[in-house]
């Protein structure tokens, strides 16, 4: 197994510090969704425990770290959370490991620098039923943030926009993150297959 790189996380205290999940989540339309939301990347839980709350659908919760998927578990516990599934996977090697079609949402959030964002992007792409969405944040470029990874290897929106379409999905729109300065937001979506 491998991690992307410049995946490292900080201590978990201080990594929250740097979001407000519920209004990204709200932001990005991850709120009030009945069906299965997929998460590549969860880390420390710090959008799967408020998207588990937001949402009457199982969140699966996915990363390769066996202690970032410890602790995604042991906070969906503590917080009476059964509709979480934390789960250690190389998804980039392994795919998802859900069946095709059967989510409604897949958060892409500060993931999307690794080497092959548009193989990830066209396995969201597999796991949504039509009309599913993909919400995307990462950290800016423009501005001096406290983390992140290199900012010559951060994504823009736009260049985001272009992978997912190559990925085969539509553009909504982006979103600015008054709630998360140091972020960028975009949502993306499952076109209908032509008949």
């Amino acid at each position: 197994m491998s991690k992307g790189r410049e995946s490292g996380m900080p201590e978990a205290d201080y990594w929250d510090s740097f979001f407000n999940p519920s209004c990204i989540l709200s932001r990005l339309d991850c709120t009030g969704i009945h069906g299965d939301i997929l998460e590549f990347g969860c880390g420390y839980g710090t959008f799967t425990i408020p998207a588990a709350k937001a949402n009457s659908g199982k969140v699966i919760a996915l990363d390769i770290e066996p202690d970032m998927v410890t602790a995604t578990a042991r906070k969906a516990r503590e917080a009476g959370l059964p509709n979480v599934k934390a789960e250690r996977r190389d998804f980039m090697e392994s795919d998802c490991g859900i069946p095709a079609g059967t989510c409604q949402y897949a958060m892409l959030f500060n993931i999307l620098h690794i080497e092959r964002p548009v193989e990830l992007l066209k396995f969201s792409f597999a796991a949504l039923a039509t009309g599913g969405k993909v919400g995307i944040i990462h950290w800016r470029s423009d501005i001096k943030t406290p983390r992140g990874p290199s900012p010559d290897i951060r994504p823009s929106a736009e260049q985001c926009r272009v992978w997912g379409e190559q990925a085969g999905l539509n553009f909504v729109r982006y979103e600015s993150l008054c709630c998360c300065s140091w972020h960028w937001g975009l949502v993306m979506s499952r076109p209908a297959l032509l008949a």
